[in-house]
């Protein structure tokens, strides 16, 4: 059960190219945004679509695929964790943000020359 603890999953499009950051220490940092969609019916029977977005952040490996093959646009799944975090603003004010640390990733959508892992 201690893996149900602070576990997302999550499948969706990537909202925009990675931002890729190659730190002092050597390690590869991946931060962007993953769209999913919901979609239902409403009381008049027409179909409704609810975008939410997410802000996904990926260390090592799972950055350097990130950087490879997740372009903007690309269906990917995502596993990890809710992580949270503050700094301060340019202006001196605390900010926080939450966001999944990604430990896996899954290519998902139509598999072309740009998207084979082959290459």
């Amino acid at each position: 059960m201690s893996t149900l603890k602070n576990h997302v999953q999550l499948i969706g499009n990537v909202g925009q190219e990675p931002s890729i950051t190659n730190l002092e220490s050597g390690k590869k940092v991946a931060r962007f945004s993953l769209a999913t969609n919901e979609y239902y019916k409403n009381e008049k029977g027409e179909k409704i679509q609810n975008t939410e977005w997410h802000t996904i952040g990926a260390w090592g490996k799972t950055a350097e695929i990130i950087e490879k093959y997740a372009g903007k646009g690309k269906e990917i799944g995502i596993s990890g964790k809710l992580k949270s975090r503050s700094y301060e603003d340019k202006d001196g004010m605390t900010r926080y943000v939450t966001e999944v640390e990604a430990n896996e990733i899954l290519l998902l959508g139509v598999k072309d020359d740009n998207n084979s892992a082959d290459n």
